[in-house]
């Protein structure tokens, strides 16, 4: 990877759960003035507070370029809910909406729906790719021209450019196509933790955007050079791929000096390396792995979001765009555009698939 590659920084703005969307709004307009790329907000069934996705779609219609990456568990979902509920998210945000991909492995999270047994995660990571694929084919399902909107004529939609998903998986089906238009960034980003075989499976087909851990540039670099192999393997364009580093970020005092080296730092589990230390010590790691190649970018996840994201934003982030090595405004108003990622065609247009159907999607 070339030096000049530019810089992607993102951060987690959950926490201790608040049941004031204000909250995440703050954090989110915080992360905005620094030029981040977006901001994800952790959630779960096994954990209390609100829903991550709704509480971003309170935050897009008062912010302006932040990309918007709420959790959303595939286990137990209805894949259709999940398609149509991130495409509303791109459009009240205008393109700047994402989603991260996870699973419910928990008999107790299994009992609040009674659906079904908890699965090992070979089976749950399965499932989840077939989300992601099918959640793509729903998107592609609307042709970028459908919508007509002709009053004189009472029609609304051109059917002929609605089209059949008829996706079947190995827990569901869907008929298609999708109930909303085709987003404006024609698929919201895919971003993916790939920490274990099953994910890295599905983060290597599937996301845009993968996460992952590492205690050393060396380690970073090993990881991100896999991902790029398994993607080409399947079929996809590598230079399509971005991978961040996830660390667990303390900043409370100040300039002390950090752990020696991540490794001696304690693993935070689920939420990434963790890294103690100030915001000039933070600002030379990231160089340091960026300019050697080991990532894209990096996503830190707080471990005080009240006082740590100011501590990056003004701090570390502000030290990096005076190093030029971080961008002080956004090229463009989509988090593909942030990204560097283009905007996909619709596969169907592409093909020239045949007509349009009624709306069905079905667990089996």
């Amino acid at each position: 990877m070339s030096a000049r590659t530019p810089l992607h920084l993102a951060a987690e703005i959950g926490g201790p759960p608040h049941y004031d969307a204000g909250h995440y709004l703050r954090l989110a307009e915080l992360a905005e003035g620094g030029a981040l790329d977006y901001v994800t907000l952790g959630d779960s069934f096994a954990r209390p507070g609100l829903d991550a996705l709704a509480v971003l779609a309170r935050v897009a219609p008062a912010t302006d370029r932040i990309g918007l990456v709420p959790t959303v568990t595939t286990t137990h979902t209805e894949p259709f809910h999940v398609s149509s509920a991130v495409a509303s998210l791109d459009w009240v945000s205008n393109g700047r909406a994402g989603w991260h991909a996870d699973v419910s492995t928990t008999e107790a999270e299994a009992r609040l729906f009674g659906r079904r047994s908890a699965a090992p995660p070979a089976a749950l990571w399965q499932e989840a790719g077939e989300v992601a694929d099918v959640s793509a084919r729903l998107w592609d399902s609307w042709e970028d021209d459908a919508e007509i909107r002709d009053t004189a004529t009472g029609r609304f939609i051109d059917r002929d450019k609605l089209h059949y998903v008829d996706f079947e998986g190995s827990t569901f089906t869907v008929k298609g196509p999708a109930i909303v238009p085709r987003p404006p960034q024609g698929r919201p980003v895919t971003v993916i933790d790939a920490v274990g075989a099953p994910s890295k499976e599905a983060a290597a087909r599937h996301a845009d955007v993968i996460h992952i851990r590492a205690t050393s540039p060396e380690q970073a670099a090993t990881l991100r050079d896999e991902l790029r192999a398994k993607a080409s393997a399947h079929g996809r364009d590598p230079d399509a791929l971005r991978v961040l580093v996830a660390l667990t970020v303390d900043l409370g005092d100040a300039e002390s000096a950090p752990e020696p080296g991540l490794e001696s730092g304690p693993q935070l589990a689920g939420r990434g390396t963790y890294f103690r230390g100030g915001p000039v010590d933070l600002a030379d790691l990231i160089a340091q792995w960026h300019r050697s190649g080991a990532a894209d970018g990096f996503h830190l996840t707080p471990i005080t979001p009240e006082r740590d994201l100011e501590r990056i934003v003004n701090g570390t982030v502000a030290l990096l765009q005076h190093r030029s090595l971080f961008r002080t405004f956004y090229p463009g108003g989509t988090l593909r555009e942030h990204l560097g990622l283009l905007r996909p065609a619709s596969r169907y247009a592409r093909a020239g698939a045949a007509s349009a159907s009624p709306v069905a999607s079905k667990e089996a």
